[in-house]
C-alpha cells in the first residue's frame, strides 16, 4: 500500500519535533516502514504526543540545557514520576510486608519483643502507680499483674536468648582488617598476594566502637549463661557490670562520632543551598525554562536532609541509652524504675522506627 505524502508537511515542524525527542521518545520516526503503515496526519486535531518540553517550546521559551545528560534525567524522571502518580497501588507496600521482613531476623525480633516487654512494664508501673493507695484487688487484676509480670520476665530472658553470639560481627570487622594485601614485585601472572597481620596487631589497630562491641557482646553472652545455669551467679553479675560500662563507653564513642557525622552533614547541606541559591540568582529566566537544571541539586538536598533527620533519631536514642545505663552503671536507685521504663520505651519505639523505615525501603528497591 502507498503511502500518503503531505507538501507542506515541514511547515508543522515535524522535523522539529523529531530532533528534539529522539528515537526511542518519538512517535514519528523517518526510519519506520511506511509501506505497511498508515501515517499520522500533522493537519489532525490530535497530534502526536510529545514530551513535556514542547509544551515550553510553543510558550516561546528556549529549551537549550547544559548537556544531554541532563535532558535524558528529566525525561526519565518525568516519566518515572507519571507512571507512580498512574499506578499508585504498585507503589505501596503493607505494613505487614516490612513487618515480615523484621522479624525475620534476630534482631527484628529483639526489636519488636522490647516493645512488648517495656509497654508491659508501663502498664505495671502506672497500675503500681496509681493503686498503690488500695490494697484490696480483685482476682482479675491480680491474675493480670501476675500474668504481665511473668511475661515481662520471659521476655527479657528471650531478647537475651536471640543476642547470643552477637560477638561475631566485631569479631570479622577485626579479622578483615588483619590481612592487608600489598603488589609484590613484577611475577609471571601479576597476582596480588595477601600479607596476614598477627591477631594482637589487629584487635590493637581496631577502632574502639568495634573493640567495644566485642567485650561488650562476649560479656552479654557470659551474663546469659549465667541465667540459664550453664555459668555460676557470680560470674555472670561481674560479666554484667562489665557490659554495663561496655554499653557505656559506647554510647558516649557513638554521640561524638553522630555529632561529627551531622557536622558534616549541615556543611554539606549548606553547600548544596548555596548553590542553588546562586544559580536562582545568576540565571534567571534560564533557570524558569529548564528546571531540570538545578533538579539534581533538590534531589541531593533533600537525600541529606533525610539522612540529618535519622542523624537525629540516632542521637536521641542514643541520650536516651545513656540515661538508661547510667543508673545501672552509678547504682542509682531513685527513680530508677521509672526512668528505666520510660527510657526503654522510647529507645524501642525510636530503634523499631529506624529498622522500620529501613526495611521498608530494602523492600521497595527489591519489589520494584
Amino acid at each position: 500500500m502507498s503511502s500518503i505524502t503531505f507538501p507542506h508537511a515541514n511547515n508543522f515542524g515535524i522535523s522539529s519535533i523529531h530532533s528534539n525527542i529522539g528515537d526511542e521518545d518519538g512517535p514519528y520516526n523517518p526510519s519506520f516502514d511506511t509501506t505497511h503503515g498508515i501515517q499520522m496526519n500533522p493537519l489532525s486535531q490530535h497530534p502526536p504526543r510529545t514530551p513535556r518540553t514542547s509544551t515550553a517550546h510553543s510558550n516561546g521559551y528556549d529549551l537549550s540545557v547544559p548537556s544531554p545528560r541532563h535532558a535524558t534525567a528529566s525525561i526519565d524522571g518525568e516519566e518515572e514520576e507519571e507512571r507512580t502518580h498512574d499506578h499508585p497501588a504498585k507503589t505501596r507496600i503493607r505494613n505487614e510486608e516490612v513487618w515480615r521482613e523484621i522479624v525475620k531476623k534476630s534482631d527484628g525480633r529483639d526489636k519488636a519483643f522490647k516493645l512488648i516487654q517495656y509497654s508491659m512494664k508501663l502498664y505495671l508501673l502506672c497500675h503500681a502507680t496509681l493503686r498503690a493507695k488500695q490494697s484490696n484487688l480483685g482476682p482479675l487484676e491480680k491474675s493480670i499483674l501476675r500474668r504481665f509480670s511473668s511475661t515481662v520476665s520471659s521476655l527479657s530472658m528471650t531478647r537475651r536468648c536471640l543476642l547470643l553470639f552477637n560477638w561475631l560481627g566485631p569479631l570479622t570487622t577485626i579479622l578483615a582488617r588483619q590481612s592487608v594485601p600489598y603488589s609484590s614485585e613484577s611475577t609471571s601472572n601479576n597476582a596480588v598476594k595477601q600479607k596476614t597481620r598477627p591477631f594482637i596487631h589487629a584487635l590493637i589497630h581496631t577502632p574502639p566502637p568495634v573493640l567495644l562491641d566485642l567485650v561488650s557482646a562476649i560479656a552479654d553472652d557470659f551474663y546469659t549463661c549465667s541465667r540459664i545455669g550453664l555459668v555460676g551467679r557470680r560470674v555472670g553479675d561481674k560479666a554484667a557490670k562489665f557490659a554495663d560500662w561496655c554499653w557505656l563507653f559506647s554510647t558516649i564513642v557513638n554521640l561524638v562520632e553522630n555529632a561529627a557525622e551531622r557536622g558534616l552533614m549541615k556543611d554539606l547541606e549548606n553547600q548544596v543551598e548555596g548553590r542553588l541559591y546562586t544559580e536562582s540568582m545568576t540565571l534567571g529566566a534560564a533557570t524558569k525554562s529548564n528546571p531540570s537544571a538545578n533538579k539534581s541539586d533538590e534531589t541531593e538536598l533533600g537525600r541529606l536532609k533525610k539522612q540529618d533527620y535519622w542523624l537525629v533519631v540516632t542521637r536521641n536514642k542514643l541520650l536516651l541509652d545513656l540515661v538508661f545505663v547510667s543508673f545501672d552503671c552509678f547504682g542509682v536507685k531513685r527513680g530508677k524504675a521509672t526512668v528505666q521504663t520510660l527510657t526503654g520505651l522510647a529507645a524501642a519505639y525510636l530503634s523499631t522506627r529506624k529498622l522500620f523505615a529501613k526495611e521498608g525501603s530494602a523492600l521497595a528497591k527489591t519489589k520494584f
